[in-house]
């Protein structure tokens, strides 16, 4: 079948689509009302069901009421049950798959279930969706004429007990379907490789030559891979190797650090960058617009929807409400119940809506303090139980610590920056420093991950704070006083930034 006419098939096709689309959009919150009925129906019989009595429960407030919020912890248990092969605990259908995510204060990692219906309904077809959007928006695009370079942190998957676990990428690319497969580059055996050297100059060595429309990937991971296909091919720009390339899907960590770079090697005033917002538990939100920075929430994947504001978050009066009653540019958690049995869990995420209607959103950042501009997931957890063990090691004390990201600039690597107030400090600093990257790797596997040969985070650099720097910071700021922290973590330098101008 000539290309043209696979191109004209498929747009035929993703465009048939947005008609169903339309029908969320006029009516969200019956929507959304019916997929949490008919979720409670499915998994009745479950054993979470039946302590819940799922069957009895005929509307919202019922189900707010009877089904208490958690997060991982609360949910490892019955998790770690169903890894070992028992069924019907938390979903009627078999859960086959797990997908890898960074850790809680439990454990260093979190596998989170993800069913058949999961697979079908929410990821694959969020990414038939996302297809559907852009070339509604862009009737003239030629994407199809080509292959779209997907760039997963995907892994081998894990066979265990009858159950498998991986990255998120690695079960979607292993379960992928044929038009999926027959659309992308590079091959499932490139893609699934564990190595992720080797990986790298595989995918570069097997692209290089194809007709590549289209990016899909984390930016962090994405640009070091874009930037070795400049270095092998010795061009300065993208579109001397694919000079169809028209369009850059990105998500998993903020854009916003990046951008500048991507604009240099990708020199074209039209070409695009559309966000999607999607986690191991889910795929949430699109971007729907041309040149926009917010995503459209997606009522119809078999998710459904509750919001905490922020000012009440874990404290006494914490309570979810459904999106009915959620108001713009207010900061809410993000609460989620899903197809592959999560029931009112926190996914750790927080975002602010921009519209109503229809629901349109920004990720606005993390529950926690974190760091995860290169997708390392570095929460304030794993920070303090390094240095609390590496302190130990070493007979050091610690008063006080911010760290920040040091973002990639051209072909240089990013880091971690910080900057710690030392009661009584260790004797040899770089020892001090290696014990604690070797810390946060034990504890972090997706730190673990993007530091392996330095292949996208250089070691941490560490400044010592001189006595009274932060006591000093927060004075300047007028924050001194009990309700009042030092930022731990963040994804921006703004306070390091600062506090290093004092630093003196």
């Amino acid at each position: 079948m000539p290309i043209p006419l696979v191109n004209s098939i498929a747009s035929w096709f993703l465009k048939k689509r947005f008609h169903q689309i339309e029908l969320f959009l006029k009516y969200p919150n019956e929507v959304q009302n019916e997929l949490l009925l008919n979720l409670l129906d499915i998994a009745k019989d479950t054993e979470i069901g039946k302590q819940y009595d799922f069957a009895s429960i005929n509307n919202y407030q019922t189900f707010a009421e009877r089904i208490p919020i958690k997060n991982y912890d609360g949910w490892q248990d019955v998790i770690e049950r169903s890894r070992r092969g028992e069924n019907n605990l938390f979903w009627p259908t078999p859960i086959k798959w797990f997908a890898k995510s960074s850790g809680t204060t439990r454990a260093k990692s979190k596998f989170i279930p993800v069913s058949t219906e999961s697979l079908e309904d929410c990821h694959y077809a969020a990414s038939k969706d996302l297809l559907c959007m852009y070339l509604n928006n862009n009737e003239n695009s030629q994407l199809f004429t080509g292959k779209s370079l997907r760039l997963g942190g995907s892994k081998e998957l894990y066979k265990e007990n009858g159950t498998a676990f991986g990255d998120l990428s690695a079960i979607l690319i292993d379960n992928m379907p044929f038009w999926a497969e027959f659309s992308s580059t590079p091959s499932n055996k490139v893609s699934l490789m564990s190595n992720w050297e080797h990986k790298m100059q595989a995918i570069v060595n097997e692209t290089i030559n194809e007709n590549v429309t289209s990016l899909a990937g984390v930016p962090s991971w994405m640009l070091v891979l874009l930037n070795n296909v400049l270095e092998t091919t010795g061009k300065n720009s993208l579109f001397d190797v694919w000079p169809n390339l028209e369009v850059y899907f990105h998500g998993g960590v903020s854009f916003t650090p990046y951008k500048d770079q991507y604009k240099k090697i990708l020199p074209k005033k039209d070409f695009r960058y559309y966000e999607i917002y999607n986690a191991s538990e889910g795929f949430f939100a699109i971007q729907d617009q041309n040149n926009s920075s917010e995503l459209l929430l997606m009522l119809d994947y078999g998710i459904f929807y509750e919001f905490v504001p922020m000012d009440i978050y874990a404290t006494s009066e914490e309570k979810a409400i459904p999106l009915s009653q959620v108001e713009l540019n207010k900061n809410y958690a993000v609460i989620i119940t899903t197809n592959a049995g999560l029931w009112r869990y926190k996914i750790g995420d927080t975002v602010r809506f921009t519209s109503l209607n229809p629901y349109r959103i920004k990720i606005s950042g993390r529950t926690k303090h974190h760091i995860n501009v290169f997708g390392e997931e570095l929460i304030i957890e794993n920070a303090e139980q390094a240095l609390k063990k590496v302190c130990k090691r070493t007979k050091a004390e610690i008063v006080d610590f911010t760290a920040a990201p040091i973002f990639m600039e051209g072909k240089e690597k990013g880091a971690h920056e910080w900057l710690i107030e030392f009661k009584t400090p260790p004797n040899d600093f770089d020892y001090f420093s290696e014990l604690f990257d070797n810390a946060l790797k034990a504890l972090n596997s997706d730190y673990e991950a993007k530091r392996y040969n330095n292949i996208t985070l250089n070691k941490p650099k560490i400044n010592i704070a001189r006595q009274q720097l932060f006591h000093d910071w927060l004075k300047v700021n007028n924050k001194l006083g009990g309700q009042h922290k030092i930022p731990r973590l963040s994804n921006t330098r703004d306070y390091l930034d600062e506090l290093l101008k004092l630093n003196v």
